[in-house]
């Protein structure tokens, strides 16, 4: 064992509360929610920040020492890696998002270059039972909110799913809550899919919702399909516990991507959870294909759609013509979004 200062600590370890003094061990899991210190050791011009607990995105240096934890990514438009099979003191790994997330790169992006070299300094260390002598491997999952099933009784839920990552999820999402928050209502949100970064549900607070969760709440550094309706289930219940009126859930990435989001539309518990689905789109094609797999493979039907699908009228002209659905752009006409969120809460005494 041996102390380090940790000068940046990523939003992943949120739920440790971390101090920047920190035991090391030299044994590392190999495994995803490991929470590891490692230095920085390239420099880079963009995508060059790490986001710390309290959502701040700080810069980050060749020397930084950092704490992140172990876990995979295989973004569409973002940088992708996997956990090796082993890790040591001593390895170069990479790291793959600005959650802090850490893993072995498999390839650079065009427009992103490579991502971030680091040098694994060790596995940092938990005391459970507050014995110096008797430090673990600290993880993730140690520090997960409790599993739980749905409750038979909830509120009305709307869920906002895209074609890919970039879709305007986030977006359509805050004007949502912006909207209903501004009419009185309690509105809790949670982000089901993806790869940690709390930077989404920070953005929900900012608009108005009075309580956010995410999958990292409950274990996942990552999503995937075997782990994202366990997780799913856990925070819907963990939301209504604090008996909100309405609850938005945005589901990260999109349709055909590898964190979960088929897993949750395929359960049938999570499709009767939800009152009303928002598809984003990037363009007439993405929504056209978006509209029919929903309907094919999973009996559901978009209550409206936006995202840059719906940036001119030509779009939005597509989707009502073409797809016989509403459409409307969060930042142009949010209220127009928001409609049919509302009629689901006729009935709900604020």
């Amino acid at each position: 064992m041996k102390r380090i200062h940790l000068q940046k600590i990523a939003s992943v370890t949120s739920r440790l509360q971390l101090r920047p003094q920190a035991i090391l061990g030299d044994v590392i899991p190999a495994v995803a929610g490991t929470v590891v210190a490692a230095r920085i050791l390239t420099t880079r011009r963009t995508y060059n920040v790490l986001e710390n607990p309290q959502g701040r995105q700080v810069p980050l240096r060749p020397g930084d020492v950092i704490a992140g934890a172990l876990g995979f990514r295989h973004a569409l438009h973002g940088f992708a890696g996997v956990v090796p099979d082993s890790v040591n003191v001593g390895d170069t790994l990479q790291l793959l998002n600005m959650g802090g997330v850490i893993g072995k790169s498999v390839g650079g992006v065009p427009m992103l270059g490579e991502p971030f070299d680091l040098e694994i300094l060790g596995a940092i260390l938990d005391f459970p039972s507050g014995a110096r002598a008797h430090g673990v491997p600290a993880s993730i999952q140690a520090y997960a909110l409790d599993a739980a099933p749905m409750p038979f009784h909830l509120p009305p839920i709307v869920a906002l799913v895209g074609t890919s990552m970039d879709t305007g999820k986030t977006t359509a999402s805050s004007a949502l809550v912006s909207l209903l928050s501004d009419q009185g209502f309690r509105v809790a949100c949670g982000k089901l899919t993806g790869v940690s970064l709390r930077r989404d549900m920070l953005m929900q607070e900012d608009n108005g919702a009075f309580l956010t969760a995410n999958f990292t709440d409950f274990g996942l550094v990552t999503s995937s399909e075997e782990t994202a309706v366990g997780a799913a289930h856990s925070l819907i219940s963990y939301l209504c516990d604090h008996s909100p009126d309405i609850i938005v859930l945005e589901l990260g990435d999109g349709l055909f991507g590898p964190y979960g989001v088929r897993a949750l539309l395929a359960d049938a518990p999570f499709r009767a959870a939800v009152n009303s689905f928002v598809l984003c789109a990037h363009d007439p094609v993405g929504a056209w294909g978006a509209v029919r797999d929903l309907d094919e493979s999973f009996g559901l039907r978009p209550a409206i759609v936006t995202g840059p699908v719906t940036d001119t009228p030509v779009g939005v002209g597509f989707c009502r013509d073409r797809l016989d659905l509403p459409a409307a752009n969060a930042l142009l006409n949010p209220a127009q979004l928001v409609a049919p969120v509302l009629a689901l809460l006729k009935g709900v005494e604020v």
